[in-house]
């Protein structure tokens, strides 16, 4: 059994461990917040460059650019989204995962050689490079800072590529922020872009809390109010949209924004993400921390009964003899 000093260091070491993990978790909340407050207003121009397109798309279904027609694929490339820091759960860990998972399956498909990787995190950057990938950039700046421009920089870049034939698929690899007690794993197709699935796929997110824990979550779902919505009044399912010059040039215009505003949209959800990801593994550590104290010192303070008793008997004991 440990003696009691041996189990004082050991309560002392968890008390500062739990200061720390408690500390994360409170600035995990915090850029947490600020990453939903950017995801927040970033939706109405996501919600309107879908409507629009949308309201193209059934005014004249057959209208096609060079981003949304699909060509034998040769080479492709990864836009893979991770963090530039760890204690953040599996977050690294799953997103690594899935991209090995993906080039192992194209290069078994096309032959090796046949995928190029563009990470935007420090993490999968280092396990690119260190399982041999041909790494094309390092954007480990935008997660720390996301940045509209920086974005469509890239998404230029590989929209050229694609246009030249250097790439014939492009996918992104990020977790899709649902709210802060779930992140889905998500594989999109970049280029050439789907624009029929794109625009069904799923946009929802809760971004109205911190809260992570599933029953809490439930319950704030259960009781939130809806909207209210005034008798008569209907939003239109399309729009009379004059059209100029042609639909194809138009279309030609907004898909690259389209592309832009996709690529930008994975960057603030793999940010969000991150953070909630490390705000609920702090939580966890700071709880398991807690339950370790209590048992700590239920020990120590068995130890030391256990020390005092064995002191009265010895003192009882010579007393007898004596």
């Amino acid at each position: 059994m440990p003696s009691l000093k041996e189990i004082k260091g050991r309560i002392a070491s968890v008390n500062s461990t739990r200061k720390i993990t408690s500390a994360m978790k409170m600035v995990a909340s915090s850029k947490l917040h600020h990453a939903q407050v950017a995801i927040q207003n970033m939706l109405p121009y996501e919600t309107m460059l879908e409507h629009i397109l949308k309201s193209f798309l059934a005014a004249e279904a057959e209208a096609q650019t060079v981003f949304d027609q699909e060509r034998p694929v040769k080479r492709v490339a990864l836009v893979v989204f991770s963090s530039n820091s760890s204690l953040c759960g599996g977050f690294n860990s799953n997103v690594i995962k899935l991209m090995q998972r993906t080039v192992d399956a194209y290069e078994q498909e096309l032959g090796k050689g046949s995928v190029e990787v563009w990470p935007i995190g420090r993490k999968v950057t280092e396990k690119a490079r260190k399982l041999g990938y041909d790494v094309k950039c390092d954007h480990a700046f935008l997660i720390d800072h996301p940045n509209v421009q920086a974005c469509i920089e890239i998404a230029m870049e590989l929209g050229q590529k694609f246009v030249d034939g250097e790439v014939d698929r492009v996918e992104i690899l990020y977790h899709h922020f649902k709210s802060a007690g779930s992140q889905i794993l998500t594989n999109k197709q970049f280029l050439p872009i789907d624009i029929e699935s794109e625009l069904e796929r799923d946009h929802e997110r809760d971004l109205t809390s911190n809260i992570a824990t599933k029953k809490a979550q439930d319950y704030l779902k259960k009781n939130r109010r809806k909207k209210e919505v005034k008798e008569g009044e209907v939003s239109p399912l399309n729009d009379n949209f004059i059209v100029e010059p042609d639909m194809d040039t138009v279309l030609s215009q907004l898909i690259p924004k389209l592309a832009h505003l996709m690529l930008y949209t994975a960057l603030l959800d793999s940010v969000a993400s991150e953070h909630a990801a490390r705000m609920v593994a702090m939580q966890t550590a700071t709880d398991n921390a807690d339950e370790l104290l209590r048992q700590l010192n239920l020990q120590y303070n068995k130890s030391r009964q256990q020390a005092i008793t064995s002191e009265l008997l010895d003192i009882v004991g010579g007393s007898v003899n004596n």
